[in-house]
């Protein structure tokens, strides 16, 4: 019998295979995991360029009493 057929490389050293399934699944793990922040990201951008935000009732003079606040460049 030579070295191959004993399942061990000429070296002496076991035959490795390129993607054992330890490495195979940790990788699949790797790939879900990217692509749901991929998506989740993608999703925030879609949100973030289609909404428009209503405008909300706030203080347009300076001055105010404790607790009001006013927007520093206000919109509407």
């Amino acid at each position: 019998m030579t070295a191959r057929t004993q399942g061990r490389e000429p070296t002496g050293h076991p035959a490795r295979r390129p993607w054992s399934r330890g490495r195979l699944t940790a990788l699949l793990i790797v790939a879900a995991a990217a692509a749901v922040i991929v998506g989740a990201n993608a999703h925030l951008v879609v949100v973030a360029l289609s909404s428009q935000p209503d405008c909300v009732t706030h203080l347009k003079a300076p001055g105010g009493g404790e607790g009001a606040f006013r927007a520093a460049k206000s919109s509407c």
